[in-house]
């Protein structure tokens, strides 16, 4: 009887010392856009970042962070990542630029993310953050198979709608044995520019008591604001305005928390394997 192929082992990424996922159970919540703006926020605190636009199918980091150019190929046939605002990004829309949509299955998706982890030039980063497709799919497996996560962190709005999701999203990371180090809420809620009146049109809240029913760190919330989309169209991210910026101070905290978070996972996991 033929045994079953053994999993692979991850193997850590040299000179990068914290990798963190980035996911949502569904799209639409602003992931990306937490995404990146989170990793501006590292880096304006001066962290080393990098960001790998994983979501394939719809990659939308070039966009946001207002480069079109083409990753150069380096030494022993690497990928020297786009730099950009401060940090190193990697993306399939670099390379596939327009709007001709890819088609590709399961094999050619984990090679795609195989390649952006273990073929770019990272070089030393203390943060690597990996901004995933929505839903609970093979780019989640084809990462836990490759590199060792410190964590992840699920986006989400307080919608039901969106938290039904996100609650799928929390168990496949456990599932697959990752911590979520915490979760965002998303366009918590909006300022009426003319009255000042808080209107939660998601009806806020919602993320805080879910992290609190699941026993995991809530990182804060991201209230619903006209200039952070213009932002991320615009290639001009509000995090860039640094943390005295009523807009981007939010990205700011929530990346505080995480750096907390994400050093005691990484000194817990290497306390495991000390062990081991």
């Amino acid at each position: 009887m033929a045994q079953p192929h053994a999993m692979p082992e991850p193997v850590a990424i040299p000179g990068v010392s914290k990798i963190i996922a980035i996911g949502s159970g569904k799209g639409g919540v602003g992931k990306t856009t937490v995404s990146v703006n989170l990793a501006i926020a590292l880096t304006k605190l001066g962290y080393k970042v990098g960001l790998i636009d994983a979501d394939i199918y719809g990659p939308n980091i070039p966009l946001m962070m207002g480069s079109s150019e083409q990753p150069r190929v380096g030494a022993g046939n690497s990928i020297v990542p786009i730099e950009a605002h401060g940090l190193k990004t990697i993306s399939i829309g670099y390379i596939a630029q327009g709007d001709k949509p890819l088609m590709m299955r399961g094999p050619m998706l984990h090679q795609i993310v195989r390649q952006f982890l273990q073929q770019v030039e990272w070089g030393e980063l203390d943060y690597l953050l990996i901004d995933l497709p929505p839903g609970t799919g093979d780019v989640v497996i084809s990462l836990v198979q490759t590199v060792p996560l410190t964590g992840a962190v699920v986006v989400s709005t307080p919608s039901d709608v969106s938290l039904q999701d996100a609650r799928k999203a929390l168990e496949m990371f456990h599932e697959v044995h990752v911590d979520v180090l915490g979760i965002v809420e998303n366009m918590s809620h909006f300022i009426c520019p003319h009255c000042h009146h808080e209107i939660d049109i998601f009806s806020k809240g919602g993320a805080e008591k879910t992290a609190e029913t699941y026993g995991i760190p809530f990182l804060g919330s991201v209230e619903l604001i006209p200039s952070i989309r213009e932002g991320g169209d615009h290639g001009m991210p509000v995090a860039l305005a640094g943390p005295k910026s009523p807009q981007a101070a939010p990205f700011y905290a929530i990346a505080e928390k995480l750096i907390g978070l994400a050093e005691a996972a990484a000194e817990a996991n290497s306390d495991v394997i000390s062990i081991e």
